[in-house]
């Protein structure tokens, strides 16, 4: 390995924290952050941190953390099991509508999006779902029950009403097209909202279990729970649950979105069985060094060496799909997009619609006040995080987004 690939920030208490960002600028906010997460007793060997780096709540997106003996919730954060889905299909550029306004709207009824208070939510099913929803949920019910005897306050979230459902913020749905203009569908979404009560529920019971402690912590975010404990096998379980969830979610809606495709171009086409579906926001055991650790990627992708990953531009920029080369300094890991550069109420307040229907021209989307936030230029140069990352994947596609459908 060449150490030059990534820079090495050293603690006087705490791990090294190693960092593929040469080129892409780091927040002296983010910088701190990731010091105070690798200062944590349980860390293993080293942070890892990816270009798309910014400031999150308790630890840093676009980190890798690894750990023994103890988890951190809030370092997996409530969007559980968060990820990118894509698929390739047969279809050619060619094979589109000339306007793709009516394929966006076919895919806007297809899929619930966004967010509105009380019962009419846009964003949900009603009380009664797709029968292909149903069917998805009978597979995940028998887990959640165990989970909600637990912990009965989990019963009265959006689960069932969420299953297939896109969400808000930086989710989307898109139609792209690759250098041989081929046509794939991608999306980003988690696990909703039951994800998010879980999430928030032992961020909750990690504090209220170290309250004793609390004050020691650097955060307060970056409590704990230990292995052995009851809320840590709890919490096991219930992240396996959502992570499971949140890849199910996806393929709903990639199946509704083929779907809606379907009937707007009015062509048979076939859909590549090998498409790649994985989180960015999870935690799961793995082997490194020769140890077993619990790894948590917050705001990255596995890249395990041959294995299929995607890192999304903005709405406005270029995607890649990635075979991971199996670095193992960065926890055989990589970047999960861009990586914002600023915040949503800083890209509020310095750009216009205006700004938003210029840096959007060449894609059929909204361009409105509600999504100026997601404005590309509010994320960082992809290419420049691309190019960080050269010792950690390998690009097999890039993707041109053609439709974007946000929350």
């Amino acid at each position: 390995m060449n150490e030059q690939e990534y820079q090495v920030m050293e603690l006087a208490h705490g791990k090294p924290v190693k960092m593929w960002t040469n080129g892409v600028a780091v927040e002296d906010e983010a910088r701190e952050q990731l010091r105070r997460t690798a200062s944590m007793p349980f860390i293993f060997k080293h942070v890892a941190v990816m270009p798309d780096v910014h400031l999150g709540k308790g630890s840093t997106i676009g980190s890798v953390i690894p750990t023994q003996g103890a988890i951190i919730p809030a370092a997996v954060g409530v969007d559980i099991g968060c990820g990118m889905m894509a698929a390739r299909t047969s279809l050619k550029a060619s094979d589109l509508p000339d306007s793709l306004v009516a394929l966006r709207h076919a895919i806007e009824r297809a899929v619930p999006h966004g967010r509105a208070p009380g019962r009419r939510d846009p964003g949900a099913w009603g009380e009664q779902a797709p029968q292909h929803v149903d069917e998805m949920w009978k597979a995940l019910a028998p887990g959640f029950k165990r989970i909600v005897d637990k912990y009965p306050k989990l019963h009265k979230t959006n689960n069932y009403t969420h299953l297939g459902t896109l969400g808000t913020g930086n989710h989307f749905i898109e139609v792209c097209l690759d250098e041989s203009d081929s046509v794939w569908f991608m999306l980003h979404s988690g696990s909703r909202g039951v994800g998010n009560a879980i999430g928030s529920l032992f961020i909750e019971l990690a504090q209220a279990d170290m309250r004793q402690h609390i004050a020691t912590l650097p955060d307060r975010n970056l409590a704990y729970l230990k292995e052995g404990a009851e809320h840590f096998d709890d919490y096991v379980e219930a992240v396996d649950w959502a992570q499971d969830y949140a890849s199910r979610n996806r393929q709903v809606m990639m199946a509704a979105v083929i779907g809606a495709a379907y009937d707007v171009i009015g062509k048979p086409f076939t859909v590549d069985e090998h498409a790649v579906n994985c989180h960015h926001n999870y935690v799961q055991k793995e082997r490194h060094f020769g140890v077993d650790v619990f790894v948590t990627r917050k705001g990255a992708v596995s890249a395990q060496k041959g294995q299929l990953g995607i890192i999304p531009g903005s709405m406005g920029a270029k995607s890649f799909i990635v075979r991971g080369l199996g670095n193992p300094e960065s926890f055989c890991s990589c970047s999960h997009g861009a990586g914002r550069a600023m915040s949503r109420t800083e890209a509020k307040r310095r750009f216009t619609v205006q700004d938003q229907v210029a840096s959007t021209a060449h894609v059929e989307c909204r361009k409105d006040a509600d999504v100026v936030d997601e404005i590309p230029l509010a994320y960082k140069d992809i290419d420049a995080v691309m190019a960080a990352q050269h010792s950690l994947v390998e690009v097999v596609h890039t993707l041109r987004q053609v439709v974007c459908v946000k929350g």
